[in-house]
């Protein structure tokens, strides 16, 4: 796999998974939040993702842009299909993360749990309650912007993976929906995605989080 499908996926694997909440008004970012880890059980968007590395002495900031579909169903599962600039898939079944590259015909199957762990994509999918993340992260409603209520999750690890995430939450006619996740690493890079057309709490079919292995692909377990 060339570096920059390794760059791009190794950024969603640090995603929060996000939906909608119900109408109501919300203090701030955090109460918004909170409604959304309790009440928000599936959800599927198109999704556009940015990445962006640091820059190395005498080059430019380098990036990378791409888009695709994004499902997930609580707990714990999740599908991201990736469309362009190269076709991947990323599932999360609750138990494996498997991911396939379709042009090179191969699949890596992960544990899951091992994999995720404490990142926000796993928590989120997982979690039953905002107090549940409090262990591995620092909550702060931040200002109001751009028509978006904002929330900003610092990792208590000083050695993990992630450094902060940055939500944006919009308020839309069923409800409120994710907009913006914006992901600092402790390299340095950023990886910010944005949602478009969320479907709340729609009912998935059990196949979209069961990864079957396509013929001939060749299989590792690392």
């Amino acid at each position: 796999m060339s570096m920059p499908r390794r760059q791009i996926l190794c950024s969603t694997l640090c995603l929060i998974a996000g939906a909608v909440m119900p109408t109501c008004a919300h203090a701030d970012g955090l109460e918004a939040l909170a409604q959304f880890i309790q009440q928000t059980r599936s959800g599927r968007a198109q999704f556009t993702q940015v990445v962006t590395s640091p820059a190395r002495q005498g080059q430019a900031t380098r990036s990378k842009t791409s888009s695709g579909s994004f499902e997930f169903q609580r707990p714990g599962k999740f599908r991201f299909d990736y469309r362009k600039p190269f076709v991947q898939t990323l599932v999360a079944d609750g138990q494996t993360l498997w991911l396939h590259d379709a042009d090179l015909n191969q699949v890596t199957a992960r544990n899951q749990a091992q994999v995720l762990g404490s990142t926000p994509v796993a928590l989120l999918t997982s979690a039953a309650d905002l107090e549940s993340l409090k262990a591995d992260f620092t909550f702060k409603a931040e200002p109001d912007s751009e028509g978006l209520q904002w929330v900003r999750a610092t990792s208590k690890k000083p050695d993990g993976q992630i450094q902060s995430v940055l939500v944006g939450l919009r308020a839309v006619e069923k409800g409120v929906a994710l907009a913006v996740l914006d992901v600092q690493d402790s390299l340095g890079q950023r990886s910010a995605l944005s949602f478009s057309g969320f479907d709340l709490n729609p009912v998935l079919p059990t196949a979209s989080f069961a990864f079957k292995v396509p013929a001939g692909a060749d299989v590792m377990r690392p």
